[in-house]
C-alpha cells in the first residue's frame, strides 16, 4: 500500500509554507456563503468544477427557494437538475444534493447546531457512507461548515507537498491528511487558512502543466518538479 514519507523538518517546512502564503495572498475568506447548509451544497457542487460555475449554481438554487433541505427537497428532479446545470454533471450532483438533504433534514433535522454535536470523526464517517460524498468533500463540511479541526486535502495540496519534498509521488488522501494533522497543530482556522492559501497557489503558480516557480512565493524554497508532457 502505498503511504508517505514524512521528512526531517516537516513540521518547520509547512510552517514556512503557510508564512509565506498567508503574507503573499492574505487572508482567503473561505468558504464563501451565507448558511451552513449553502456551504455544505456547495461542497457537493463543487465537485469537478471550478468555483465560478458552483457559485452560478448556487444563485440558481437561492433564486428558486432551495438552500434549506426541505425546500431543495420539494424540488422535482428536473426542476433541481436545471439549477444546478452551471456545476456540470447536474443529473449525478442532484442525486447527490438530495441524499445530503434528505439525511440531513432526518438525521439533523436540518440543524448544523445538532449536527455538529456529533464527535467529528464518527460524524465523517456518517457523511462517508452519503452517496456522492468522498473524503475532500466530508472534510471540506467538517472543517468550513463545522469548524473542526480537519485538514483537507485536494489536488492542489497533494501538488504543493510532493514538489516540495513532504510526500513520495503517489501518496493516497488519508497519508497526506495524517501528515499535515501530525505536523501542524489541531487548529480548524489555520487548517482553513492553509487549505485556500495551497489552493491560491496552485491556481496562480503551482500549475500541473508548466508551474511559475519564479514567481511563486515559495519559488526559492527546495523543490522538485515533475511535470508529465502528455
Amino acid at each position: 500500500m502505498l503511504s508517505y514519507r514524512v521528512v526531517k523538518g516537516t513540521p518547520a517546512t509547512l510552517r514556512i509554507i503557510y508564512r509565506r502564503l498567508l503574507r503573499a495572498f492574505g487572508p482567503q475568506g473561505w468558504w464563501p456563503a451565507r448558511t451552513s447548509f449553502e456551504m455544505m451544497a456547495g461542497a457537493v457542487l463543487t465537485q469537478a468544477t471550478n468555483w465560478r460555475n458552483v457559485e452560478r449554481a448556487i444563485e440558481r438554487l437561492r433564486r428558486a427557494g432551495a438552500l434549506r433541505p426541505q425546500r431543495l427537497l420539494a424540488l422535482r428532479r428536473g426542476e433541481l437538475e436545471d439549477a444546478i446545470r452551471p456545476a456540470g454533471y447536474f443529473r449525478q450532483k442532484a442525486k447527490r444534493l438530495q441524499a445530503f438533504a434528505r439525511w440531513y433534514a432526518a438525521r439533523y433535522a436540518g440543524s448544523a447546531r445538532r449536527m455538529f454535536r456529533t464527535p467529528w470523526p464518527a460524524l465523517r464517517r456518517e457523511l462517508l457512507g452519503l452517496h456522492g460524498i468522498g473524503p475532500e468533500t466530508a472534510d471540506s463540511i467538517l472543517l468550513y461548515a463545522g469548524a473542526q479541526p480537519v485538514f483537507v486535502i485536494d489536488a492542489y495540496t497533494i501538488r504543493v507537498f510532493a514538489r516540495h519534498r513532504l510526500l513520495g509521488r503517489r501518496a493516497a488522501y488519508d497519508a497526506v491528511q495524517r501528515l499535515a494533522m501530525r505536523a501542524l497543530p489541531a487548529d480548524a482556522a489555520l487548517y482553513n487558512e492553509f487549505h485556500a492559501l495551497l489552493v491560491a497557489v496552485g491556481k496562480r503558480y503551482c500549475h500541473r502543466r508548466a508551474p511559475d516557480c519564479a514567481q511563486c512565493p515559495l519559488g526559492d524554497l527546495p523543490h522538485t518538479i515533475e511535470v508529465n508532457a502528455r
